[in-house]
């Protein structure tokens, strides 16, 4: 398990990583999976968001009035990429009510590797949020490329992307076409088998989200 990249947080705080173990024992089972995610989504959320602007208002506490801190700017956006990225999003939600969504569904065209957007549906004016896009998996890079690619077409320029696991290779890709956009993670692992997954990773985690193996 690799340390610090350039661009790369490793979110290394004790309980993530515990969680984390947890989630990558093959008997854990869906809905401990799901739980767990969800928790840690939530911890993963809170140190992405550690350095949002703020501003003051004035407010009134039973005892005096007092100028106090609240979030500046317009509300974040939470990108998430079709579909593992969805298990991350409720826990980021329960940290962020007001948070907007936007989905993001790209594949890639075996024959000619084009990125082919399915799906694509996101705040009109991505342009003026902080937009931090999720998937729990950065392998390759390719749907998390080409999903950054479709946000930037739509405006938006202020991205952050955050996952459970990173592998090198994929790191190593995703700088190489988003120099601008820092990655947060819970670890980076050893490396990329030839299917493309994640060693020792935890498996799909789509599949380990939604029972489908």
């Amino acid at each position: 398990m690799g340390g610090n990249m350039d661009g790369v947080t490793v979110i290394n705080h004790p309980l993530v990583q515990h969680k984390l173990t947890i989630m990558r024992k093959k008997e854990t089972s869906t809905a401990g999976f799901r739980r767990l995610l969800r928790e840690i989504s939530t911890l993963l959320c809170y140190e992405v968001t550690r350095d949002l602007d703020l501003t003051v208002e004035r407010i009134e506490t039973p005892l005096a009035e007092i100028d106090a801190p609240v979030l500046e700017g317009k509300k974040l956006v939470f990108a998430s990429i079709l579909r593992a990225g969805n298990g991350l999003l409720e826990g980021m939600l329960d940290l962020v009510p007001s948070a907007r969504v936007a989905h993001v569904g790209v594949y890639r065209d075996h024959e000619t590797l084009e990125a082919i957007e399915y799906y694509f549906k996101a705040p009109e004016d991505v342009s003026n949020r902080l937009v931090i896009v999720v998937d729990p998996m950065l392998a390759t890079g390719n749907s998390s490329i080409a999903s950054i690619d479709k946000l930037k077409e739509r405006g938006a320029h202020n991205i952050r992307f955050l996952c459970l696991l990173a592998a090198p290779e994929g790191i190593r890709n995703f700088h190489a076409a988003h120099p601008d956009v820092p990655i947060y993670t819970a670890s980076i692992d050893s490396h990329l088998n030839e299917k493309g997954y994640i060693v020792p990773g935890l498996g799909d985690a789509g599949d380990r989200m939604y029972g489908t193996k």
